[in-house]
């Protein structure tokens, strides 16, 4: 069993930057991929961004590419989303998950999720 609890979360102006953390408690998260997904207002959960078990490889979305950053601290069990150059659009409730698989970025095959962070970019 995985635990997973975001923080980070905010107002912020248009061109701001905020960092995510999402804390992981039970097994080490270097067993699990690691994922950012977002959910807008009537829209459906989308994924954002991924870290592999190794930590060696990261995938983003393409709305996000060059302006979201996903690193991990295996020490700490956390991983962070550094989201710089924020836009109107990004704004969402953001989740982090866990994957004891190789799938990337469909929201279904995640094991675990947390109870997800508010980001509200204001024009």
């Amino acid at each position: 069993q995985v635990q997973l609890v975001e923080s980070g979360g905010g107002l912020v102006q248009a061109g701001g930057s905020l960092r995510l953390s999402c804390a992981a408690s039970g097994r080490t998260f270097s067993t699990y991929t690691m994922g950012w997904f977002r959910q807008a207002p009537g829209k459906e959960r989308e994924f954002v961004a991924a870290i592999t078990k190794s930590g060696k490889t990261t995938y983003y979305a393409d709305s996000v590419k060059g302006r979201f950053v996903l690193s991990g601290d295996n020490a700490k069990n956390t991983v962070y989303l550094q989201m710089n150059s924020l836009k109107p659009e990004d704004t969402a409730v953001y989740y982090c998950a866990a994957n004891a698989g190789a799938v990337i970025k469909t929201p279904a095959y995640y094991d675990y999720w947390g109870q997800g962070t508010q980001v509200t970019v204001s024009s």
